[in-house]
Parts: C-alpha cells; sequence; structure tokens
C-alpha cells in the first residue's frame, strides 16, 4: 500500500522542516520560536515538537518582523 502525501496547506500540523520549507523562514529561527513561553502554535509529542499550521500562519501574519 502506498502512502499518499498530503500537501502541507492541508495538513494540520507540520514538522519544523515542513514549517520552514512552507514559511521560508529557517528552521533554527522556527526552533527558537517555539521555545518562547507565549508559543502557541507548539504541539509536544514527548521531545518532538510539532507546529500547529493555521495557528502558525496567524502568527507570521501578525507580525511585521520575525
Amino acid at each position: 500500500m502506498m502512502r499518499q502525501t498530503i500537501p502541507i496547506p492541508q495538513k494540520l500540523l507540520l514538522t519544523v522542516e515542513e514549517a520552514a520549507e512552507y514559511s521560508h523562514i529557517g528552521e533554527h529561527r522556527i526552533r527558537e520560536l517555539l521555545e518562547e513561553k507565549d508559543c502557541d502554535f507548539v504541539l509536544k509529542k514527548g521531545s518532538f515538537s510539532l507546529i500547529k499550521r493555521v495557528r502558525f500562519e496567524n502568527y507570521i501574519l501578525a507580525r511585521e518582523v520575525i
């Protein structure tokens, strides 16, 4: 059975790598944002962090500088 690839804009959660590709923000900077205490777009899965895509998009759209 082949695994179906879901386009990034249709995903609920993104990896840091996918978020970097999608937003053109570096992986290092995204990891820094995930560590901020008021970050509301991170979902922790053990030591692994996933990004809530819609909240991440809203965060970016509300900023002038990242």
